[in-house]
């Protein structure tokens, strides 16, 4: 029997959790590049007690600009039938899709991991296609494993 694309209806249950705000180790590292005016009036607010920081000042500018957009960001994740927040798949989860011969598509917005226990076979088994908007983590190998299946 040819594996068959799941709906998020008929998706195996899977660990969810819908996180706002990332805790401790659950955040990513950018990197901007600001102009020399731009980041002395940066540092002038946190010197003015406004901001604890140059991080606090960017975040809760991020927060902020966030915020006006939230409207779309919450359409968009419905139309594209995204979860928003963080997704895992244990081996367990996988080893389940794999016994009932099904595959999914991976769509999230927020975090997607894979369980390091994982095996890169058992992740082409089972995962259709991977698009993440945020950070994915899993092994190097289950990762090379999916290369052409991530967009």
């Amino acid at each position: 029997m040819a594996p068959s694309y799941l709906s998020l209806e008929n998706m195996p249950k899977l660990n969810l959790v819908d996180t706002s705000r990332p805790k401790g180790g659950e955040t990513e590292k950018i990197t901007i590049n600001l102009g020399p005016i731009d980041l002395g009036q940066i540092d002038l607010l946190v010197e003015e007690g406004f901001y604890s920081t140059r991080t606090d000042l960017i975040r809760t500018a991020i927060r902020n600009q966030l915020a006006v957009h939230a409207q779309v960001v919450t359409e968009t994740v419905t139309r594209r039938a995204m979860v928003l927040g963080l997704q895992h798949f244990s081996r367990r989860d996988l080893e389940a899709a794999q016994a009932a011969n099904e595959q999914f598509d991976v769509h999230v917005l927020g975090l997607a991991s894979i369980a390091a226990d994982v095996s890169p076979e058992l992740a082409v088994a089972t995962i259709a296609s991977v698009v993440v908007l945020g950070a994915f983590h899993a092994s190097p190998a289950v990762k090379a494993a999916l290369k052409g299946r991530i967009r």
